[in-house]
């Protein structure tokens, strides 16, 4: 696909809902699907983004009608994504016990992206959680000799 014609930043708002976060993987994917290299990007932007969507589903304290916009780009080889909500609660990364059932969410945005960080969002109305996913490494084709 010619540069011109690429998908250069996508961004959709969704109910506030955890039924919304097969929506936004598959928005994901669409996104990722006309890049050229979007395969290198989908296992680990799909997991990241389905905990920062889950994580803005059950922490945020902004009404429930408000909705949840995702922003998928592409700068410089790093896909960043971007999941806004209204509301005023900032996300801290937790130590977790073996026992625990919840809390990793934000243990595996730390470890599996390249960065991630919170902002304010313009006008001063809720945050954003940004994450750079870096793109896998493409196999090495391998020599068959005989």
């Amino acid at each position: 696909m010619p540069a011109s014609r690429r998908p250069r930043m996508f961004a959709a708002r969704l109910d506030s809902h955890t039924a919304s976060s097969p929506l936004a993987r598959h928005l994901l994917r669409a996104y990722l699907s006309a890049l050229p290299t979007g395969d290198r990007y989908s296992d680990i932007a799909e997991l990241l983004l389905g905990e920062l969507f889950a994580n803005a589903v059950q922490h945020c304290d902004a009404p429930a009608d408000r909705l949840i916009e995702v922003r998928f780009a592409l700068i410089n080889s790093r896909l960043r994504l971007e999941v806004h909500d209204a509301g005023s609660g900032r996300p801290t990364l937790h130590t977790t016990t073996p026992d625990d059932e919840h809390g990793r969410g934000l243990f595996l945005v730390e470890e599996l992206a390249e960065r991630w960080g919170c902002c304010p969002r313009a006008g001063g109305v809720g945050k954003f959680v940004w994450a750079l996913v870096a793109p896998a490494f493409a196999p090495v084709p391998t020599l068959v000799t005989a």
